[in-house]
C-alpha cells in the first residue's frame, strides 16, 4: 500500500473513532440532559428520541469509517502486528473492545427506537422511567441507562488503544533508533581523534 493510502485509512480509523465517541458523549452529557429539562415531562422521551434519531446515520457512518480504517491498517501492518508481542496484544484487546462498542451501540440504538416508537410517554429523564411511563419503555430506558455511559468508556478505550499504537509503531523501529545513536556515538569519537 502506498503512503497515501495509509493517510486515508489512519483518517478513516481516527475520525470515525472520534466522532463515534464524541457523539455518543455529548449525546449523554448533552442531548439527554436538555430533554430532561422539558417542563412537560412526556415531552422527554420525544425530544431525545428526535435528536438520537438524527444522529444514528452519522453514528453508523463513524462506525463504518472506523472499521474500514482500522482493518485496512491491520493489514497494512500485519507483519508488525504478527511479529510484535505489544502490537499483537494491543491488536486483539482493540479487536474485542471494537465488537464490544459495535454491540453496545446497536443495543442502544435498538432500545432507543424503543422508547422513540412510543414516544410521547410520560417520563422523569430520557432515560430514567417516571411513575406513568409505559412498562415496556421503561424496561428500555433502564437497559438506555447504563449503555449511554457505556458506549464513550469502550470507544474512548479505543482511542487510547490507538495512541498507543502510534507509539509502538513510532517506536518499533529499534533498529533506525540504534543505528543512529551509533552513528552519533562514532561522530562524537571521531571527532575527539581530530
Amino acid at each position: 500500500m502506498s503512503h497515501d493510502t495509509h493517510t486515508v485509512l489512519r483518517s478513516m480509523h481516527d475520525l470515525g473513532l472520534a466522532t463515534w465517541f464524541g457523539g455518543n458523549l455529548m449525546g449523554a452529557v448533552g442531548l439527554n440532559k436538555a430533554a430532561a429539562a422539558a417542563h412537560d415531562s412526556t415531552e422527554r422521551t420525544r425530544l431525545s428520541s428526535i435528536g438520537w434519531a438524527a444522529w444514528w446515520p452519522v453514528q453508523g457512518a463513524a462506525m463504518a469509517a472506523h472499521l474500514v480504517g482500522s482493518v485496512g491498517m491491520l493489514r497494512a501492518d500485519r507483519g508488525r502486528v504478527a511479529t510484535d508481542p505489544g502490537a499483537t496484544a494491543n491488536t486483539a484487546l482493540k479487536s474485542a473492545l471494537t465488537v464490544a462498542a459495535i454491540g453496545t451501540s446497536v443495543a442502544s440504538g435498538v432500545l432507543g427506537a424503543r422508547i422513540g416508537a412510543q414516544a410521547p410517554v410520560p417520563s422523569a429523564t430520557a432515560t430514567e422511567p417516571g411513575a406513568a411511563t409505559p412498562p415496556d419503555v421503561a424496561a428500555a430506558q433502564r437497559g438506555q441507562k447504563p449503555l449511554q455511559w457505556v458506549n464513550p468508556a469502550l470507544t474512548g478505550a479505543l482511542i487510547v488503544l490507538a495512541a498507543q499504537q502510534g507509539e509502538q509503531q513510532r517506536t518499533s523501529s529499534t533498529l533506525r533508533g540504534a543505528l543512529g545513536a551509533g552513528l552519533t556515538s562514532l561522530k562524537a569519537a571521531v571527532l575527539r581523534a581530530s
